[in-house]
């Protein structure tokens, strides 16, 4: 079993398919249009070639809550394909996702998670993102702003 994880090339965003529902996602061509101009770099984890899970940095999305530059970027799109959650594929991607940051020069990372999400929290915390710096409610429903400081 070869397991890679690895930036996502423009022309290979719909092997995504195999991890989420793009067609039901609104904001897949949003991201595919921020991939293209180099503001979201999405990372790939593989198994033997398959996408079996993917989490982005963004770092630049308008919101100074998520994106500062130069100093806070945005993790987004942290999902793990439904029947391999639970073996600690989420927790291999956030580290991979903490090292690029910090390899980028970056000194916080921010992210939202709603609040109904248990195990995302968890992994979260787990992994320093301890600082609440939003709390709200917007269309999906009530989410939390959490920022984590590189060390």
């Amino acid at each position: 079993m070869r397991i890679t994880i690895e930036p996502l090339k423009a022309e290979d965003y719909g092997k995504c398919s195999n991890i989420w529902d793009m067609k039901k996602q609104p904001l897949a061509e949003k991201w595919l249009e921020e991939i293209v101009a180099g503001i979201r770099t999405v990372y790939v984890y593989k198994i033997d070639g398959e996408f079996i899970g993917e989490g982005a940095l963004v770092t630049e999305n308008g919101d100074p809550d998520y994106t500062v530059a130069g100093q806070r970027v945005y993790v987004s799109r942290m999902i793990v394909k439904k029947e391999f959650r639970g073996r600690g594929i989420g927790s291999r991607i956030l580290e991979f996702l903490i090292e690029k940051a910090k390899e980028s020069g970056f000194s916080e990372m921010s992210l939202g998670v709603d609040k109904d999400n248990a195990a995302a929290l968890h992994l979260y915390r787990k992994f320093g993102f301890d600082q609440v710096i939003f709390e709200g409610t917007d269309e999906f429903g009530e989410y939390y702003k959490l920022l984590k400081t590189l060390v």
